[in-house]
């Protein structure tokens, strides 16, 4: 399979090849901080390649001090990116930045016993289309 990808921006596109082997949704302290959300959705592959196409702005990685966990980005529009970890032997891509439609499912919730608080009965509020007037 071949997924494409950018930032926001869209000086940075990338093209991944290959499947990914998981799809998780996380909870962790660190996942919530850097997307400013309930969980980030990232897809995780031993095998698949990266290749950059496009790099007009730079990349920057980010790694807090003790920790496994690793973010990339743009340094123009602050898109989340994707990033090799474990000395390149495991491609972690954040779904939201794929162009290509994702087919793949999630896996699983992860640590969801940090999930944020205001993140029960999610399903029980108002759905809008767009934007509520």
């Amino acid at each position: 399979m071949e997924y494409l990808g950018s930032c926001l921006c869209k000086g940075i596109k990338f093209k991944v090849i290959g499947d990914f082997n998981s799809f998780y949704l996380c909870h962790c302290r660190y996942c919530r901080k850097d997307t400013g959300s309930a969980h980030a959705a990232n897809l995780f592959s031993t095998t698949a390649k990266l290749e950059w196409i496009k790099t007009e702005t730079k990349i920057k990685i980010f790694q807090p001090h003790k920790s496994n966990h690793v973010k990339a980005f743009c340094t123009n529009c602050g898109s989340a990116l994707p990033n090799l970890q474990m000395d390149g032997k495991l491609l972690v891509v954040p779904a939201g930045c794929l162009d290509t439609k994702l087919e793949k499912r999630p896996n699983a919730h992860i640590f969801f016993s940090s999930k944020a608080s205001w993140e029960d009965s999610l399903d029980e509020i108002n759905k809008f289309g767009r934007f509520p007037e």
